[in-house]
């Protein structure tokens, strides 16, 4: 019942306190493969860190889409699952959750993996790293995982030593409404809580489509924000995932997870 307080900042406060940083952070640097302020493989993690994110996550391939790939994540055998959620030091740790539309496109490209075999990929928000980490054991030639938070970026890292992968390159630069990245595929999951990042998103991947072709993936699992949004009259559903029971329970009900294509009307229109 203690991480009923975790629930509230994931489920609620992620459509505010991280929309927010988002916003925050707009118009960085344009990005490329050649230059972006990354972690690779050879960068040291903090050790600090690095033993504190051991301690409090647990290392788990179950009750999720995808058992091929073994995370660490806030779980209720982890003393913060029954703590206050502001005694966690390294603010609030969103990438800790295996959000279920991250679930689906994980489970997509596993299960198709002809969708990213030698092509680039941009994993956008991509919190625990699973679908970035699903690119690259299906043959991806280039994968960037992208998220704000830089102790993500640390948690990524670990997750790929735990699937015996080398680290992927990982930018926390917030890279929406940046200058458009040439990628051949953008996969992105649970990214639609906020009207404001939804618009500023539907805005900057219509831009990637018009200058370099860029095939666009989004995974969600039906929230209220994404299906009201505008970019959803231009989706076309690939596949449909029946949740697994706990992934269910930590998402209020939710029972399935989508993957759509994006494919907009008219992508010449960069008003």
């Amino acid at each position: 019942m203690a991480f009923r307080g975790w629930n509230w900042l994931l489920l609620l406060g992620k459509q505010n306190t991280l929309a927010k940083v988002w916003r925050s952070r707009r118009g960085g640097p344009s990005l490329c493969w050649q230059r972006c302020c990354h972690w690779s493989s050879g960068k040291p993690l903090d050790p600090e860190v690095r033993a504190f994110l051991e301690e409090n996550t647990e290392v788990t391939n179950r009750g999720h889409l995808t058992p091929e790939i073994r995370l660490r994540l806030l779980t209720p055998r982890c003393r913060f699952w029954r703590e206050k959620p502001d005694l966690w030091p390294y603010g609030d740790p969103f990438w800790a959750i295996y959000w279920p539309g991250g679930q689906a496109l994980s489970r997509y490209i596993l299960d198709n993996p002809r969708v990213v075999k030698g092509r680039s990929v941009l994993d956008l928000g991509s919190g625990c790293g699973a679908t970035a980490i699903a690119a690259v054991m299906s043959g991806a030639s280039q994968v960037l995982a992208n998220d704000i938070d830089p102790i993500a970026g640390m948690a990524m890292i670990l997750n790929c030593e735990l699937n015996h992968l080398n680290p992927f390159p990982i930018t926390i630069k917030n890279i929406i409404n940046s200058e458009a990245g040439n990628w051949d595929l953008i996969v992105l999951g649970d990214m639609f809580y906020d009207e404001q990042l939804a618009d500023g998103l539907h805005h900057w991947l219509q831009k990637c489509i018009r200058i370099h072709q860029t095939e666009v993936l989004i995974g969600d699992p039906g929230r209220h924000q994404f299906l009201s949004h505008s970019i959803h009259s231009q989706l076309h559903k690939v596949i449909e995932y029946s949740l697994p029971e706990s992934t269910r329970q930590e998402n209020y009900g939710l029972t399935s997870s989508i993957v759509w294509s994006y494919q907009p009307s008219n992508s010449l229109d960069d008003s």
